[in-house]
Protein backbone atom coordinates (compact mmCIF):
# COMPACT_ATOMS: atom_id res chain seq x y z
CA UNK A 1 0.00 0.00 0.00
CA UNK A 2 2.83 2.40 0.85
CA UNK A 3 4.44 1.65 -2.52
CA UNK A 4 1.21 2.51 -4.35
CA UNK A 5 0.92 5.72 -2.38
CA UNK A 6 4.51 6.61 -3.28
CA UNK A 7 4.05 6.32 -7.04
CA UNK A 8 1.99 9.49 -7.50
CA UNK A 9 4.49 11.38 -5.35
CA UNK A 10 7.36 10.11 -7.47
CA UNK A 11 5.55 11.09 -10.64
CA UNK A 12 4.94 14.55 -9.22
CA UNK A 13 8.64 14.95 -8.43
CA UNK A 14 9.54 13.98 -11.99
CA UNK A 15 6.93 16.35 -13.43
CA UNK A 16 8.14 19.21 -11.24
CA UNK A 17 11.73 18.50 -12.22
CA UNK A 18 10.90 18.49 -15.93
CA UNK A 19 8.82 21.65 -15.56
CA UNK A 20 11.67 23.39 -13.73
CA UNK A 21 14.12 22.35 -16.44
CA UNK A 22 11.81 23.59 -19.22
CA UNK A 23 11.21 26.86 -17.36
CA UNK A 24 14.94 27.47 -16.92
CA UNK A 25 15.64 26.69 -20.56
CA UNK A 26 12.89 29.03 -21.76
CA UNK A 27 14.15 31.81 -19.50
CA UNK A 28 17.83 31.31 -20.27
CA UNK A 29 19.01 34.05 -22.62
CA UNK A 30 22.26 35.35 -23.99
CA UNK A 31 22.51 38.05 -21.32
CA UNK A 32 22.83 35.42 -18.58
CA UNK A 33 26.16 34.21 -19.97
CA UNK A 34 27.87 37.58 -19.67
CA UNK A 35 25.84 39.42 -17.02
CA UNK A 36 28.76 39.46 -14.55
CA UNK A 37 31.37 40.46 -17.13
CA UNK A 38 32.97 43.88 -17.37
CA UNK A 39 32.11 46.35 -20.12
CA UNK A 40 34.62 46.67 -22.95
CA UNK A 41 36.36 49.97 -23.60
CA UNK A 42 36.62 51.68 -27.02
CA UNK A 43 40.41 51.23 -27.07
CA UNK A 44 40.26 47.44 -26.87
CA UNK A 45 37.21 47.08 -29.13
CA UNK A 46 38.38 49.52 -31.82
CA UNK A 47 39.85 46.90 -34.25
CA UNK A 48 36.69 44.78 -34.48
CA UNK A 49 34.54 46.71 -37.02
CA UNK A 50 37.40 47.26 -39.46
CA UNK A 51 38.53 43.62 -39.18
CA UNK A 52 34.98 42.56 -40.00
CA UNK A 53 35.24 44.77 -43.09
CA UNK A 54 38.53 43.14 -44.13
CA UNK A 55 36.95 39.71 -43.78
CA UNK A 56 34.00 40.82 -45.91
CA UNK A 57 36.47 42.09 -48.53
CA UNK A 58 37.47 38.46 -49.13
CA UNK A 59 33.93 37.88 -50.44
CA UNK A 60 34.19 40.75 -52.94
CA UNK A 61 35.10 40.18 -56.57
CA UNK A 62 35.98 43.84 -57.16
CA UNK A 63 37.31 45.72 -54.15
CA UNK A 64 36.97 49.07 -55.94
CA UNK A 65 33.24 48.51 -56.40
CA UNK A 66 32.12 46.53 -53.33
CA UNK A 67 28.72 44.87 -53.23
CA UNK A 68 28.37 45.70 -49.52
CA UNK A 69 28.86 49.37 -48.80
CA UNK A 70 31.12 49.72 -45.76
CA UNK A 71 30.07 51.80 -42.74
CA UNK A 72 31.55 55.27 -42.59
CA UNK A 73 35.27 55.12 -41.90
CA UNK A 74 35.66 51.37 -42.47
CA UNK A 75 36.55 51.18 -46.14
CA UNK A 76 39.45 49.20 -47.57
CA UNK A 77 42.18 50.53 -49.85
CA UNK A 78 42.55 48.12 -52.79
CA UNK A 79 46.11 49.32 -53.38
CA UNK A 80 47.13 48.09 -49.92
CA UNK A 81 46.01 44.51 -50.57
CA UNK A 82 49.22 42.48 -50.79
CA UNK A 83 47.52 39.30 -52.00
CA UNK A 84 44.02 37.86 -52.35
CA UNK A 85 43.52 34.12 -52.72
CA UNK A 86 40.39 32.48 -54.14
CA UNK A 87 39.39 28.82 -53.97
CA UNK A 88 41.39 28.17 -57.14
CA UNK A 89 44.53 29.52 -55.45
CA UNK A 90 44.19 27.59 -52.19
CA UNK A 91 45.35 24.11 -53.16
CA UNK A 92 42.08 23.11 -54.76
CA UNK A 93 39.98 24.65 -52.01
CA UNK A 94 41.74 22.99 -49.09
CA UNK A 95 41.69 26.38 -47.35
CA UNK A 96 38.94 29.04 -47.32
CA UNK A 97 39.81 32.13 -49.42
CA UNK A 98 41.80 34.84 -47.63
CA UNK A 99 43.61 38.11 -48.23
CA UNK A 100 46.68 39.81 -46.80
CA UNK A 101 46.16 43.52 -46.19
CA UNK A 102 48.61 46.21 -45.13
CA UNK A 103 46.74 48.72 -42.96
CA UNK A 104 49.04 51.73 -42.77
CA UNK A 105 46.54 53.86 -40.86
CA UNK A 106 46.54 51.44 -37.92
CA UNK A 107 50.06 49.97 -38.36
CA UNK A 108 48.61 46.51 -38.87
CA UNK A 109 49.35 43.54 -41.14
CA UNK A 110 46.07 41.64 -41.44
CA UNK A 111 45.47 38.15 -42.81
CA UNK A 112 41.67 37.84 -43.09
CA UNK A 113 39.93 34.50 -43.77
CA UNK A 114 36.33 34.17 -44.93
CA UNK A 115 33.68 31.91 -43.44
CA UNK A 116 31.92 28.80 -44.67
CA UNK A 117 30.65 28.73 -48.24
CA UNK A 118 27.57 26.51 -48.24
CA UNK A 119 28.03 25.82 -51.96
CA UNK A 120 31.62 24.55 -51.66
CA UNK A 121 32.27 20.89 -50.91
CA UNK A 122 35.87 21.69 -50.01
CA UNK A 123 34.74 23.74 -46.99
CA UNK A 124 32.71 20.79 -45.75
CA UNK A 125 35.76 18.57 -46.25
CA UNK A 126 37.72 20.81 -43.86
CA UNK A 127 34.94 20.58 -41.26
CA UNK A 128 34.43 16.85 -41.62
CA UNK A 129 38.12 16.07 -41.21
CA UNK A 130 37.91 15.61 -37.47
CA UNK A 131 36.63 13.61 -34.58
CA UNK A 132 36.97 14.37 -30.88
CA UNK A 133 40.40 13.46 -29.64
CA UNK A 134 41.87 12.92 -33.12
CA UNK A 135 44.45 15.70 -33.01
CA UNK A 136 46.64 16.39 -29.98
CA UNK A 137 48.38 19.74 -29.97
CA UNK A 138 50.60 21.50 -27.42
CA UNK A 139 49.17 19.58 -24.47
CA UNK A 140 45.55 19.86 -25.63
CA UNK A 141 43.25 18.97 -28.50
CA UNK A 142 42.32 20.90 -31.64
CA UNK A 143 40.16 20.45 -34.70
CA UNK A 144 42.20 18.41 -37.17
CA UNK A 145 40.84 19.89 -40.42
CA UNK A 146 41.24 23.47 -39.23
CA UNK A 147 44.82 22.79 -38.12
CA UNK A 148 45.63 21.36 -41.55
CA UNK A 149 44.10 24.44 -43.21
CA UNK A 150 46.25 26.69 -41.01
CA UNK A 151 49.33 24.70 -42.05
CA UNK A 152 48.41 25.08 -45.71
CA UNK A 153 48.28 28.88 -45.37
CA UNK A 154 51.67 29.00 -43.65
CA UNK A 155 53.17 26.67 -46.23
CA UNK A 156 51.96 28.96 -49.03
CA UNK A 157 52.50 32.40 -47.50
CA UNK A 158 55.31 32.11 -44.94
CA UNK A 159 57.85 33.87 -47.18
CA UNK A 160 55.67 36.88 -47.94
CA UNK A 161 54.56 37.08 -44.29
CA UNK A 162 58.17 37.11 -43.14
CA UNK A 163 59.11 39.73 -45.73
CA UNK A 164 56.19 41.97 -44.75
CA UNK A 165 56.80 41.62 -41.02
CA UNK A 166 60.50 42.47 -41.40
CA UNK A 167 59.75 45.39 -43.72
CA UNK A 168 57.33 46.90 -41.15
CA UNK A 169 58.90 46.16 -37.74
CA UNK A 170 56.47 48.39 -35.84
CA UNK A 171 53.31 46.84 -37.29
CA UNK A 172 51.21 44.23 -35.51
CA UNK A 173 50.43 40.92 -37.23
CA UNK A 174 46.71 40.15 -36.98
CA UNK A 175 44.95 36.95 -38.02
CA UNK A 176 41.19 37.41 -38.37
CA UNK A 177 38.45 35.08 -39.53
CA UNK A 178 34.71 34.49 -39.45
CA UNK A 179 32.99 31.17 -38.67
CA UNK A 180 35.07 28.48 -40.40
CA UNK A 181 37.81 31.05 -40.98
CA UNK A 182 37.89 31.95 -37.28
CA UNK A 183 39.02 28.45 -36.37
CA UNK A 184 41.73 28.53 -39.03
CA UNK A 185 42.88 31.97 -37.83
CA UNK A 186 43.02 30.87 -34.17
CA UNK A 187 45.10 27.77 -34.87
CA UNK A 188 47.27 29.74 -37.30
CA UNK A 189 48.00 32.19 -34.48
CA UNK A 190 49.10 29.45 -32.10
CA UNK A 191 51.39 27.86 -34.69
CA UNK A 192 52.99 31.24 -35.46
CA UNK A 193 53.39 32.07 -31.74
CA UNK A 194 55.20 28.78 -31.25
CA UNK A 195 57.43 29.25 -34.29
CA UNK A 196 58.17 32.96 -34.34
CA UNK A 197 61.70 32.38 -35.59
CA UNK A 198 60.17 31.33 -38.92
CA UNK A 199 58.87 34.89 -39.31
CA UNK A 200 62.10 36.64 -38.51
CA UNK A 201 61.95 36.32 -34.70
CA UNK A 202 58.83 38.44 -34.54
CA UNK A 203 58.06 39.73 -31.04
CA UNK A 204 55.26 37.78 -29.38
CA UNK A 205 53.52 41.05 -28.48
CA UNK A 206 52.99 41.82 -32.15
CA UNK A 207 50.88 38.72 -32.82
CA UNK A 208 47.12 38.62 -32.17
CA UNK A 209 43.95 36.93 -33.41
CA UNK A 210 40.32 38.01 -33.76
CA UNK A 211 37.83 35.16 -34.20
CA UNK A 212 34.45 36.56 -35.32
CA UNK A 213 31.45 34.28 -34.63
CA UNK A 214 34.05 31.73 -33.49
CA UNK A 215 34.06 28.03 -34.13
CA UNK A 216 34.91 25.84 -31.14
CA UNK A 217 38.30 24.63 -32.29
CA UNK A 218 40.52 23.95 -29.24
CA UNK A 219 40.35 22.34 -25.83
CA UNK A 220 39.75 24.42 -22.72
CA UNK A 221 43.34 24.50 -21.51
CA UNK A 222 44.49 25.92 -24.88
CA UNK A 223 41.58 28.36 -25.07
CA UNK A 224 42.49 29.84 -21.69
CA UNK A 225 46.26 29.62 -22.09
CA UNK A 226 46.27 31.69 -25.27
CA UNK A 227 43.70 34.23 -24.09
CA UNK A 228 46.38 36.91 -24.27
CA UNK A 229 46.75 36.34 -28.03
CA UNK A 230 43.28 35.32 -29.24
CA UNK A 231 39.97 37.17 -29.03
CA UNK A 232 36.56 35.65 -29.78
CA UNK A 233 33.58 37.80 -30.68
CA UNK A 234 30.15 36.10 -30.47
CA UNK A 235 27.01 38.15 -31.07
CA UNK A 236 24.00 37.68 -28.79
CA UNK A 237 22.44 34.26 -29.51
CA UNK A 238 24.92 32.94 -32.09
CA UNK A 239 24.72 29.15 -32.09
CA UNK A 240 28.25 28.25 -33.24
CA UNK A 241 30.33 29.31 -30.19
CA UNK A 242 27.66 27.82 -27.90
CA UNK A 243 27.36 24.28 -29.11
CA UNK A 244 30.07 21.77 -28.30
CA UNK A 245 28.63 19.54 -31.01
CA UNK A 246 31.49 18.58 -33.31
CA UNK A 247 31.44 20.82 -36.37
CA UNK A 248 31.18 17.84 -38.65
CA UNK A 249 27.93 16.78 -36.92
CA UNK A 250 26.48 20.30 -37.18
CA UNK A 251 27.03 20.59 -40.88
CA UNK A 252 25.95 17.04 -41.63
CA UNK A 253 22.53 18.20 -40.41
CA UNK A 254 22.65 21.67 -41.96
CA UNK A 255 19.25 21.17 -43.62
CA UNK A 256 17.64 20.63 -40.23
CA UNK A 257 19.94 22.71 -38.07
CA UNK A 258 17.25 24.09 -35.68
CA UNK A 259 16.03 20.57 -34.87
CA UNK A 260 19.58 19.36 -34.32
CA UNK A 261 20.45 22.30 -32.07
CA UNK A 262 17.28 21.76 -30.04
CA UNK A 263 18.16 18.11 -29.45
CA UNK A 264 21.72 19.04 -28.47
CA UNK A 265 20.36 21.71 -26.14
CA UNK A 266 18.24 19.12 -24.34
CA UNK A 267 21.17 16.72 -24.09
CA UNK A 268 23.78 19.23 -22.90
CA UNK A 269 21.46 20.60 -20.22
CA UNK A 270 21.36 17.17 -18.61
CA UNK A 271 25.17 16.98 -18.41
CA UNK A 272 26.77 18.58 -15.38
CA UNK A 273 29.28 21.34 -16.06
CA UNK A 274 31.83 19.54 -13.89
CA UNK A 275 31.68 16.60 -16.27
CA UNK A 276 32.05 18.95 -19.26
CA UNK A 277 35.15 20.54 -17.77
CA UNK A 278 36.74 17.15 -17.10
CA UNK A 279 36.45 16.12 -20.77
CA UNK A 280 39.86 16.99 -22.29
CA UNK A 281 38.56 16.52 -25.85
CA UNK A 282 35.70 18.99 -25.57
CA UNK A 283 36.38 21.96 -27.84
CA UNK A 284 35.81 25.64 -27.01
CA UNK A 285 35.90 29.06 -28.61
CA UNK A 286 39.43 30.46 -28.37
CA UNK A 287 40.80 33.12 -26.05
CA UNK A 288 39.16 36.13 -24.43
CA UNK A 289 35.46 36.59 -25.18
CA UNK A 290 33.74 39.81 -26.26
CA UNK A 291 29.97 39.37 -26.21
CA UNK A 292 27.72 41.81 -28.10
CA UNK A 293 24.34 42.01 -26.36
CA UNK A 294 21.48 43.94 -27.95
CA UNK A 295 18.30 42.13 -26.81
CA UNK A 296 16.91 41.70 -23.32
CA UNK A 297 14.54 39.07 -21.90
CA UNK A 298 10.82 39.91 -21.98
CA UNK A 299 11.63 43.10 -23.89
CA UNK A 300 10.64 43.78 -27.48
CA UNK A 301 12.89 45.39 -30.05
CA UNK A 302 16.62 46.03 -30.38
CA UNK A 303 18.50 47.98 -27.73
CA UNK A 304 21.79 49.87 -28.10
CA UNK A 305 24.45 47.15 -28.27
CA UNK A 306 26.65 46.66 -25.22
CA UNK A 307 29.91 44.72 -25.30
CA UNK A 308 30.90 42.57 -22.32
CA UNK A 309 34.30 40.93 -21.96
CA UNK A 310 35.97 38.30 -19.77
CA UNK A 311 38.21 35.24 -19.80
CA UNK A 312 35.78 32.67 -18.36
CA UNK A 313 36.69 29.08 -17.58
CA UNK A 314 33.46 27.57 -16.28
CA UNK A 315 30.30 29.02 -17.79
CA UNK A 316 32.06 29.52 -21.09
CA UNK A 317 29.00 29.66 -23.41
CA UNK A 318 27.96 26.10 -22.63
CA UNK A 319 24.23 26.38 -23.36
CA UNK A 320 22.50 26.92 -26.69
CA UNK A 321 19.95 29.74 -26.66
CA UNK A 322 16.48 28.73 -27.82
CA UNK A 323 16.10 31.78 -30.03
CA UNK A 324 14.89 32.52 -33.54
CA UNK A 325 18.03 34.66 -33.92
CA UNK A 326 20.53 31.86 -33.31
CA UNK A 327 21.47 31.65 -36.98
CA UNK A 328 20.95 35.28 -38.04
CA UNK A 329 23.31 36.46 -35.27
CA UNK A 330 26.02 34.43 -36.99
CA UNK A 331 26.08 36.59 -40.14
CA UNK A 332 29.24 38.66 -40.60
CA UNK A 333 27.35 41.64 -42.04
CA UNK A 334 25.13 41.83 -38.93
CA UNK A 335 28.13 41.53 -36.62
CA UNK A 336 29.97 44.28 -38.49
CA UNK A 337 26.99 46.63 -38.25
CA UNK A 338 26.42 46.05 -34.54
CA UNK A 339 30.14 46.22 -33.73
CA UNK A 340 30.41 49.58 -35.51
CA UNK A 341 27.36 50.87 -33.63
CA UNK A 342 28.70 49.65 -30.29
CA UNK A 343 32.07 51.32 -30.90
CA UNK A 344 30.40 54.61 -31.85
CA UNK A 345 28.38 54.55 -28.62
CA UNK A 346 31.53 53.94 -26.58
CA UNK A 347 33.33 56.81 -28.29
CA UNK A 348 30.35 59.13 -27.89
CA UNK A 349 30.30 58.37 -24.18
CA UNK A 350 33.99 59.32 -23.96
CA UNK A 351 33.26 62.57 -25.79
CA UNK A 352 30.39 63.43 -23.45
CA UNK A 353 32.61 62.79 -20.44
CA UNK A 354 35.36 64.81 -22.15
CA UNK A 355 38.04 62.22 -21.42
CA UNK A 356 41.44 63.82 -22.22
CA UNK A 357 43.99 61.91 -24.35
CA UNK A 358 46.41 61.53 -21.42
CA UNK A 359 43.72 59.90 -19.31
CA UNK A 360 42.87 57.56 -22.21
CA UNK A 361 46.50 56.46 -22.34
CA UNK A 362 46.50 55.83 -18.61
CA UNK A 363 43.25 53.91 -18.95
CA UNK A 364 44.81 51.74 -21.65
CA UNK A 365 47.79 50.92 -19.40
CA UNK A 366 45.42 50.09 -16.55
CA UNK A 367 43.36 47.96 -18.90
CA UNK A 368 46.43 45.99 -19.98
CA UNK A 369 47.26 45.26 -16.35
CA UNK A 370 43.66 44.25 -15.59
CA UNK A 371 43.55 41.94 -18.59
CA UNK A 372 46.80 40.30 -17.56
CA UNK A 373 45.55 39.80 -14.01
CA UNK A 374 42.25 38.43 -15.29
CA UNK A 375 44.12 36.06 -17.56
CA UNK A 376 46.29 34.80 -14.69
CA UNK A 377 43.18 34.36 -12.56
CA UNK A 378 41.59 32.28 -15.33
CA UNK A 379 44.70 30.10 -15.49
CA UNK A 380 44.56 29.52 -11.73
CA UNK A 381 40.83 28.84 -11.97
CA UNK A 382 41.46 26.19 -14.63
CA UNK A 383 43.96 24.49 -12.32
CA UNK A 384 41.58 24.65 -9.34
CA UNK A 385 38.81 23.05 -11.41
CA UNK A 386 41.19 20.25 -12.38
CA UNK A 387 40.81 20.98 -16.09
CA UNK A 388 42.89 18.27 -17.84
CA UNK A 389 46.40 19.46 -18.73
CA UNK A 390 45.67 22.93 -17.34
CA UNK A 391 48.73 22.66 -15.12
CA UNK A 392 51.05 21.55 -17.92
CA UNK A 393 53.72 24.22 -18.51
CA UNK A 394 54.03 25.51 -22.04
CA UNK A 395 57.20 26.80 -23.63
CA UNK A 396 55.20 29.37 -25.55
CA UNK A 397 52.04 29.79 -23.52
CA UNK A 398 51.57 31.95 -20.45
CA UNK A 399 50.91 29.49 -17.64
CA UNK A 400 54.31 30.12 -16.09
CA UNK A 401 54.21 33.88 -16.68
CA UNK A 402 53.89 36.17 -13.68
CA UNK A 403 52.09 39.46 -13.36
CA UNK A 404 55.33 41.40 -13.59
CA UNK A 405 56.34 39.94 -16.93
CA UNK A 406 54.48 42.58 -18.92
CA UNK A 407 57.53 43.60 -20.91
CA UNK A 408 57.75 40.10 -22.36
CA UNK A 409 61.50 40.29 -22.04
CA UNK A 410 61.77 36.57 -21.47
CA UNK A 411 60.09 35.97 -24.80
CA UNK A 412 61.83 38.56 -26.92
CA UNK A 413 64.82 36.29 -27.44
CA UNK A 414 63.06 32.92 -27.22
CA UNK A 415 61.45 32.68 -30.64
CA UNK A 416 63.86 29.94 -31.44
CA UNK A 417 63.74 28.32 -28.02
CA UNK A 418 61.95 25.29 -29.41
CA UNK A 419 65.19 24.48 -31.18
CA UNK A 420 67.57 25.34 -28.33
CA UNK A 421 69.99 22.52 -27.93
CA UNK A 422 68.95 21.15 -31.28
CA UNK A 423 69.86 21.88 -34.87
CA UNK A 424 67.73 24.75 -36.07
CA UNK A 425 65.41 23.80 -38.90
CA UNK A 426 64.26 25.91 -41.81
CA UNK A 427 60.62 26.75 -42.39
CA UNK A 428 60.50 24.23 -45.25
CA UNK A 429 61.85 21.55 -42.91
CA UNK A 430 59.23 22.43 -40.31
CA UNK A 431 56.44 22.10 -42.89
CA UNK A 432 57.85 18.79 -44.06
CA UNK A 433 57.99 17.63 -40.43
CA UNK A 434 54.37 18.59 -39.91
CA UNK A 435 53.07 17.24 -43.16
CA UNK A 436 53.67 14.46 -45.60
CA UNK A 437 52.79 14.84 -49.25
CA UNK A 438 50.89 12.37 -51.41
CA UNK A 439 51.70 11.57 -55.06
CA UNK A 440 49.79 14.62 -56.30
CA UNK A 441 51.77 16.96 -54.02
CA UNK A 442 48.93 17.64 -51.60
CA UNK A 443 49.79 17.91 -47.92
CA UNK A 444 48.58 15.39 -45.36
CA UNK A 445 49.03 16.09 -41.67
CA UNK A 446 51.70 13.74 -40.46
CA UNK A 447 52.22 14.09 -36.72
CA UNK A 448 51.59 16.44 -33.80
CA UNK A 449 53.30 19.81 -34.10
CA UNK A 450 55.25 19.72 -30.88
CA UNK A 451 56.73 17.02 -28.73
CA UNK A 452 57.12 18.61 -25.29
CA UNK A 453 59.53 16.82 -23.03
Amino acid sequence: MSILCGLPLLECVYCLGCARWAWKRCLHNAGHDSETWALATPEEFEPVPRLCRYIMAVYEDDLRHPLWEPPRGYGIDPDSVILKRSYKDTRGGRVPPYLLYLDHDHADIVLAIRGLNLAKESDYAVLLDNKLGKRKFDGGYVHNGLLKAAGCILDAECDILKETVEKHPNYTLTFAGHSLGSGVAALLTIVVVQNRDKLGNIDRKRIRCYAIAPARCMSLNLAVRYADKAVSLPKQDDFLPRTATPLEDIFKSILCLPCHLCLRCMRDTCISEERMLKDPRRLYAPGRLYHIVERKPFRCGIFPPAVKTAVPVDGRFEHIILSCNSTSDHAIICIEREAATALELMQEKDEILAVPPKQKMERQKTLDIEHREEHNAALRRAVSLAVPHAFQPSEYGTFGQRDGDDNDSNHSHSAGSSTKGKTKESWDQLIERLFERDDSGRMLLNKPLLHHS
